[in-house]
């Protein structure tokens, strides 16, 4: 984010109590403007308060909260009128069709976008007939996610957008959800599925016990501890002294198991030509040369110890 433009979403020093517990601690987040802002964390990280709080169905205990440069608590209507909400468990009426419950939603904005083009890009024509109660998980979730959008808000919430949607219906979600930050809708969003963070997210946040343990692009994190690795496949036991030797001073080279190498410090150009100049020399063929990139899974047990489940 430039350090002239002001952020969508902005907490100060944000904490949050139930009873003994803190849900949230002295959280200070930025979210920019047409960007697709991941919040992650394990079970009980403080991540659905914080976002009830930015959408205003909580107020915090302490600090302070701006969306769209309102305060959520005491302006929630005006909020209202500019952003979406897609909320866990759909919030429909049981008896309602699926179509009626959109243009229901439609009715209420005043350039909302045309429902029955929703309804079909998101797969959801031969259902618009069917109450809400018979319809599957995924479909649940995509009219959960048509309410959210139909009113053409400036930001989104979006809570487990792709929870119980076959491989299909995710990939229509995914390309929907950029459709909206190519249009300058700002989107904010909750997942258990890190790919999904890896694939949509221009901005990721980990949180644990209430406060960020982790911020970045998904490259960044990606990257971080990982930049200083570079790993490759040989004959077992070879001496490495040689190898050590020709690297700049600092540098590693070790055997973690058989066969599989392990060069550690700043890894460039340079470097990688002096690792196959000494394969070289060996005459040996290195094979699966690579600098070592971890999966965002990786780094989320790292900072967590925990798998992200719902």
């Amino acid at each position: 984010m430039s350090s002239g433009s002001t952020p969508v979403v902005r907490l100060r020093g944000v904490s949050k109590r139930y009873g003994s517990t803190t849900a949230v601690s002295d959280l200070d987040l930025d979210v920019a403007r047409a960007q697709v802002f991941a919040l992650l964390g394990p079970n009980g990280a403080g991540k659905t308060t914080t976002v009830e709080m930015c959408e205003g169905f909580v107020s915090p205990d302490t600090g302070t909260i701006e969306v769209l440069g309102l305060n959520p608590s005491t302006d929630n209507a005006q909020l209202r009128e500019r952003i979406g909400v897609m909320l866990q468990g759909g919030g429909s009426y049981p008896a309602a069709r699926a179509g009626e419950m959109l243009d229901l939603v439609a009715a209420y904005a005043a350039n909302p976008l045309d429902p029955r083009w929703l309804l079909d890009t998101l797969g959801l024509t031969d259902a618009a007939r069917t109450a809400y109660r018979r319809l599957s998980g995924g479909q649940q979730q995509r009219l959960a996610l048509a309410c959210a959008i139909v009113g053409r808000p400036e930001l989104v919430f979006l809570d487990e957008p792709t929870a119980g949607m076959d491989a299909h219906a995710r990939l229509v979600v995914w390309e929907l959800i950029d459709a909206l930050r190519r249009d300058g809708v700002t989107v904010v969003l909750t997942t258990h599925q890190l790919n999904e963070a890896e694939e949509l997210a221009d901005q990721i946040v980990i949180i644990d016990r209430g406060s960020p343990v982790a911020s970045g692009t998904p490259a960044e994190l990606m990257r971080a501890g990982a930049e200083d690795q570079l790993r490759f496949s040989a004959p077992r036991r070879l001496d490495l002294a040689l190898l050590v030797a020709a690297l700049p001073e600092g540098y590693r080279a070790t055997e973690p198991s058989p066969g599989d190498y392990l060069v550690e410090g700043k890894i460039d150009p340079q470097v990688l030509a002096t690792v196959t100049s000494w394969c070289a020399r060996l005459n040996i063929l290195a094979t699966d040369l690579r600098v070592e990139n971890r999966s965002l899974e990786d780094v989320f047990l790292d900072l967590t110890g925990k798998e992200l489940r719902s």
